[in-house]
């Protein structure tokens, strides 16, 4: 048989060749067995000789798809170790129970979703009884006291809430307030921390940051045992994903980081049904082999589960390879239609396109064929479940992803199941009810399906079932999903690092971005607390002025370091080390942010709590990964976040997509965010202060669930000495302390106050002094600290009124007394400050930088967006103008003189 021409040379052809008769010889076997046995048999010998050449030490690359058909064989599956009937009635309760409770919750309106958990229940039951450690007792102390991590589907929750229904840890009514909140209490729609902790540690519904967290927790885990403070390598990260939710970018971004790092505490499951919400996942083609081979390919261990035991006859018939053939060409959306149609149609259309397929499907009876088609998937059967998550927790070297095949619906009766539209389908009717609960065989009787509400049911409290469901949840270390928090308060720092900001610079230029590297890196020295602080930078260190940590500090690497660094011989070399405390993740903001989030929630996750900087491009963080800052709060993270180079005009050069006028705006919307525009370095340093103490300080009961966002400039500036006063801590920390008050040039000269948040603090100073030697007006300075915090304040004032309360917000108290109108100025744009405007007594206006940024010398932008001190001035005088302080003609002249006025 001639050999076909190769249209691409292999980069074999590269390599010298020292027996070419050898090689020859190979090739004319390869041909020989094509010729007389066909090309399943050749492929087949390939990939078995691949097989065993590795597992003979051989390093050769692996395949990256395998055959349509399960991993572990039905044959080689382990004993399994539990009562498999005792677990199929669990699992039958908690499926009606889900189902019942979204229906129930359709009386209103309020939605849910039953076929996800429907397809999905034994992927999670099965882990809960034989695999999920818990935070108590002997499993939990096999894990380290952390339990394992369990990213749970969010579309999944009712069958969560079902299984703590049945273990006692929900009531009836708790199960009536699904997505009934206003109230107070009442279950959140999906895992929320936020409104349920005591049940959700991850949140997951925002689809791909479930899988992209899941990864950088397991790597935190391994950075925590590696740097010493707490041993987690007990513990196992399970993430819960569904196969569309794998095209999200998250949700493979870290794949290759799992892989490279060898995290084996890591397990994927990936829930196969092959349908997303609109329809299939993959309508032209195989979702699961597409996954297989991106998850081997990042290093990988993969198992797949996609055939049930009905599937074992069909494959011993398949002697001559046509069924798994077979398999490997039909496309996921014929597969869901076999899923509905009756034998007659999966004869013609399955197995009447070969006919070696065809006298197969003589020898099957029609129940057989529907059985296999139906419904016999791997995920539905805990036997082969069990196996795969065995064989995920015993690989070592790798994470493991199972690609577990479901049927979307399954048990809820032919009109939900495989259907495209079950993922909008709210309830079951009663004549559906009767039907599930006759396939699950529960006692059930009809006279309590009568009702217009379907009842929840339970085997009651000292049944054999509860028992042996909590029996098996106190052998694996208590209740799961669960959060726990054991509070542990850090002692105040020294006052040493602080002190040093309240000096100033005296007359060295520096920038507030530097003002906080110092400041963190003397904190980092502390005895008790230094440890725990965790550098997060996503491959910009050096911009930021951090190479000073690298040798001190180290890079995390869980390989450390070898290999000779180019810089080695430099004072602030490159410095990687196993037990180093920078997690400087390369050039992912989305990973940057998952890293801090684990670090964040390290105080309930593992009862230790860490403190994370996350620094980043100002432009790059709530812009870019604001989805995440979204999920950060949900699980309540803590910590802080520094938006470095912030503002539109002081990133000289960069550009429009570098140049942030909107951060701040942004982090406005997020509750949990608080948010500072520092002018100086004693002010950041009374910010982070603070934020030590209500995030971590001595006392834990008076700990907060927020995250402090600091926006800092890289525009060096001489730092000025802290002004002497109470009234200055308190106005950074509230939001707006008068920072320098100006001079009258004659007794009637008329006043405004100005404004400034940040770097435009400069400006405004400047502007001060030309209005008063130049046009004869006293201008007060105020450094707007916070315009987010006064707003904040200023809303819970108003709350407060519809309660009968009479509380005047912070920014109107400081300012009612203060003479002439209020001109507000910032680096960002116009809705920053105006977020205040309405509480402000006098007249109001503002300037900033709308718009996009520009390149350009940092005056040249400043004069661009109409913010400048000279801008400020006649923006000034135009405001008095209005109210008759000043004539018209001094604005029009200060217009002219300034370069203004144009021809």
């Amino acid at each position: 048989m001639p050999r076909p021409a190769r249209n691409q040379p292999s980069e074999l052809d590269q390599l010298p060749d020292r027996d070419p008769q050898e090689t020859a010889e190979w090739r004319d076997s390869l041909d020989a067995v094509t010729t007389h046995a066909g090309p399943e048999r050749a492929a087949y010998l390939v990939r078995r000789a691949l097989d065993h050449a590795r597992d003979s030490g051989l390093r050769v690359p692996r395949l990256l798809e395998t055959d349509y058909v399960n991993t572990i064989p039905t044959a080689a599956e382990p004993d399994f170790p539990g009562d498999e009937a005792m677990e199929s009635r669990i699992t039958a309760w908690n499926r009606w129970n889900a189902a019942a409770m979204v229906t129930r919750g359709s009386r209103y309106g309020l939605g849910g979703h039953i076929a996800t958990f429907a397809s999905a229940a034994w992927l999670y039951e099965t882990g809960f009884q034989h695999f999920f450690r818990g935070k108590d007792g002997l499993g939990a102390a096999q894990a380290g006291g952390s339990g394992d991590q369990l990213y749970i589907q969010g579309h999944a929750s009712p069958g969560i809430y079902a299984r703590a229904f049945l273990d006692g840890r929900l009531t009836e009514a708790d199960l009536d307030r699904f997505r009934q909140e206003a109230a107070g209490g009442g279950l959140p729609s999906y895992p929320h921390p936020r409104r349920l902790p005591w049940l959700w540690e991850f949140p997951t519904v925002s689809m791909g940051l479930g899988p992209i967290n899941a990864v950088y927790q397991a790597r935190f885990n391994r950075y925590l045992t590696n740097r010493g403070i707490k041993d987690t390598s007990g513990s196992h990260v399970w993430a819960f994903l569904g196969d569309g939710e794998m095209d999200e970018p998250e949700s493979t971004a870290a794949l290759a980081l799992a892989g490279r790092e060898q995290l084996d505490n890591l397990t994927f499951v990936v829930n196969c049904n092959l349908q997303r919400l609109d329809g299939p996942v993959r309508a032209n083609f195989r979702v699961v082999q597409e996954l297989e081979a991106q998850f081997r390919a990042a290093g990988w261990n993969v198992v797949k589960s996609l055939w049930g035991t009905a599937w074992d006859e069909l494959l011993q018939l398949d002697t001559a390879g046509a069924l798994v053939k077979r398999l490997r060409e039909v496309p996921d959306a014929q597969f869901q239609t076999y899923a509905t149609r009756d034998a007659a149609y999966i004869r013609e259309h399955f197995f009447g396109a070969d006919p070696q397929l065809a006298e197969m499907a003589r020898l099957l009876s029609d129940d057989k064929i529907t059985a296999c088609f139906h419904g016999s998937r791997a995920g539905h059967e805990p036997r082969k479940v069990y196996a795969a998550y065995r064989a995920a927790v015993e690989h070592k070297g790798a994470p493991t992803v199972i690609l577990a095949q479901t049927v979307k619906g399954w048990t809820l009766g032919p009109g939900f199941e495989s259907r495209n539209a079950n993922h909008q389908m709210k309830k079951l009717s009663g004549k559906e009810f009767r039907a599930m609960r006759d396939l699950l065989e529960l006692p059930i009787p009809d006279s309590r399906l009568d009702d217009e509400l379907v009842p929840y049911v339970h085997p009651g409290p000292d049944s054999p079932e509860v028992r042996y469901l909590q029996e098996r949840r106190a052998a694996l270390g208590g209740p799961a999903p669960a959060r726990k928090v054991h509070p542990v308060g850090l002692p105040e720092p020294a006052a040493k690092p602080f002190t040093a900001l309240d000096k100033g610079s005296g007359s060295q230029e520096i920038a507030t971005t530097m003002a906080f590297v110092r400041l963190v890196k003397d904190l980092m020295k502390e005895k008790e607390s230094g440890r725990r602080w965790v550098p997060v930078v996503p491959d910009e260190a050096r911009t930021f002025g951090m190479e000073s940590l690298f040798p001190s500090a180290g890079i995390y690497s869980p390989l450390g370091q070898n290999y000779d660094p180019v810089d080695r011989d430099q004072l602030l070399y490159y410095k990687e080390a196993s037990d180093g405390q920078i997690l400087n993740e390369g050039i992912t903001e989305a990973g940057s942010l998952a890293d801090f989030t684990a670090a964040a929630t390290s105080y309930a996750t593992h009862g230790e709590p860490m403190i994370p900087f996350y620094i980043f491009y100002s432009m790059f963080g709530f812009q870019r990964t604001g989805d995440q800052f979204w999920s950060l709060a949900d699980q309540l993270g803590r910590g802080f976040v520094i938006g470095a180079t912030a503002g539109r005009t002081t990133m000289t050069g960069e550009g429009l997509q570098h140049a942030d006028g909107h951060s701040p705006l942004l982090a406005s919307t997020n509750p949990a965010v608080v948010t500072y525009d520092p002018a100086f370095a004693y002010e950041v340093g009374a910010v982070v202060k603070d934020g030590l103490r209500r995030m971590y300080g001595p006392d834990p009961a008076a700990h907060e669930d927020v995250v402090y966002y600091l926006t800092v400039y890289n525009e060096p500036k001489v730092q000025p000495p802290r002004p002497e006063g109470e009234e200055v801590e308190e106005g950074i920390l509230k939001g707006l302390y008068r920072f320098k008050e100006g001079t009258s040039p004659r007794p009637d000269s008329p006043s405004v106050q100005l404004l400034a948040s940040g770097t435009a603090v400069h400006w405004a100073l400047e502007a001060q002094r030309m209005l008063a030697e130049e046009w004869e007006v006293r201008a007060d300075v105020w450094s707007a600290t916070s315009w987010n915090e006064l707003r904040r304040d200023a809303l819970e004032c108003d709350a407060a009124r519809l309660r009968g309360e009479d509380r005047v917000p912070y920014v109107t108290r400081v300012l009612e007394d203060a003479p002439g109108p209020v001109l507000a100025v910032s680096d960002w744009m116009r809705a920053v400050p105006d977020q205040i405007s309405q509480w402000v007594p006098q007249d109001w206006t503002s300037l900033g930088t709308d718009g996009f940024g520009l390149s350009d010398t940092r005056e040249a932008a400043r004069r661009y967006f109409g913010v400048d001190a000279e801008s400020v001035v006649v923006a000034a005088l135009a405001q008095l103008a209005r109210r008759g302080e000043v004539k018209r003609e001094t604005v029009r002249k200060a217009s002219e003189t300034y370069g203004f006025a144009t021809a």
